[in-house]
């Protein structure tokens, strides 16, 4: 391709005619029901590769092309060959339905403090309440762990750049995001953010020396972002390295074309990678025909209702309304048996994919 120069970032042409050979990318962010993290979901005693196969079905089920899966380094350290192998079948899996795999390789959300071995239960009633941070506050602060990272990087891009089964690299979710994810609290975010702009760079670095054919991004996802100068030195560090630029919404229509209008200045192509919070205003409904329009990816939160409790709003324990709430999801869109939440939104989905396809 054009514009690629191996071990330095896309320019914006050979991004635009990568982006122009994909399909409209319609997906999810994908955690199999029966696991509470990303570590649950991967580690070699509780993957479960037929639950993956039946839930990753239902997403082919509504039109779904791709799905954004996080990894995490603690993995590595488990045996990394035996992670590699589950997530070559995983690739398989997916593929098998249709369906082309973002992979996330870091992630500052939720506890700080991840460990390998038997998970938690989930908390009653909170969302996400055994989602861990990869790397680790401890790892992250240390800088004599970053050499296990680096391993970590170099080898998953390694074994997978030249993939056709991955569709592009999530260098780093929500960098200066934090244990409460929430709260949004802005001094705790940019304390946050000094700590992992380094390693952010690091990591991209450390992938794109592998020469994936894959493109690397790292999404944006809170502030101001109508001119350059109002972007944090982190917002700049993720939009400066990435091919594509990437980034999440949860607002109402009217705000993701806004913020699609500020990202094209960029000049590359762009996927939101994180939408879709019903009581938000971000539906389906509302979000899909804006994105088409404007030709932006796009990956909602959730799949199936499970141990994630992604289905509760992120500040639940705080709302009056909850009872309310819990009639209405969050997030997700099917039940563990594979009953729609809402039957009109699933028809909407086939219907808009459809569409897609036929124009194709």
């Amino acid at each position: 391709m054009s514009g690629i120069v191996m071990g330095e970032r896309w320019t914006p042409e050979a991004a635009h005619a990568w982006f122009k050979a994909q399909p409209w990318l319609v997906g999810c962010n994908f955690t199999p029901s029966n696991a509470i993290n990303q570590l649950e979901m991967w580690q070699g005693s509780t993957f479960d590769l037929a639950t993956i196969d039946r839930e990753l079905a239902l997403a082919a089920s509504v039109g779904m092309n791709s799905v954004r899966v996080y990894l995490h380094d603690l993995l590595w350290l488990e045996g990394s060959e035996d992670f590699l192998s589950r997530v070559d079948a995983f690739l398989s899996v997916a593929d098998g339905h249709g369906i082309r795999t973002m992979l996330v390789l870091f992630d500052s959300c939720w506890h700080p403090e991840p460990s390998l071995g038997p998970q938690p239960q989930p908390r009653e009633g909170v969302h996400n309440s055994g989602w861990v941070q990869s790397p680790g506050i401890r790892a992250l602060e240390n800088i004599g762990e970053h050499g296990r990272l680096e391993e970590y990087v170099r080898g998953v891009v390694s074994r997978f750049g030249q993939d056709p089964r991955v569709i592009a690299w999530d260098i780093w979710n929500e960098p200066d995001n934090g244990p409460e994810v929430a709260l949004c609290d802005p001094v705790a975010l940019k304390a946050k953010a000094d700590l992992v702009v380094p390693l952010l760079v690091a990591a991209f670095g450390w992938a794109r020396e592998m020469n994936p054919v894959q493109p690397l991004t790292s999404g944006i996802w809170l502030g101001d972002w109508s001119a350059p100068d109002l972007l944090s030195p982190i917002q700049r560090a993720q939009t400066g390295n990435s091919d594509i630029i990437s980034f999440h919404n949860y607002g109402i229509a009217e705000d993701f074309a806004q913020r699609v209008k500020w990202l094209k200045a960029m000049g590359r192509p762009l996927l939101c990678t994180e939408y879709m919070a019903r009581p938000a205003g971000s539906t389906f409904q509302s979000i899909l025909p804006v994105a088409k329009e404007h030709d932006v990816g796009t990956f909602c939160w959730g799949l199936v209702k499970g141990k994630t409790q992604t289905h509760l709003p992120w500040d639940k324990w705080e709302n009056p309304n909850l009872e309310g709430l819990r009639e209405r999801w969050f997030h997700d869109i099917f039940h563990e048996d594979g009953t729609p939440h809402d039957e009109d939104e699933v028809e909407f989905l086939r219907l808009i994919s459809q569409l897609d396809r036929i124009a194709a």
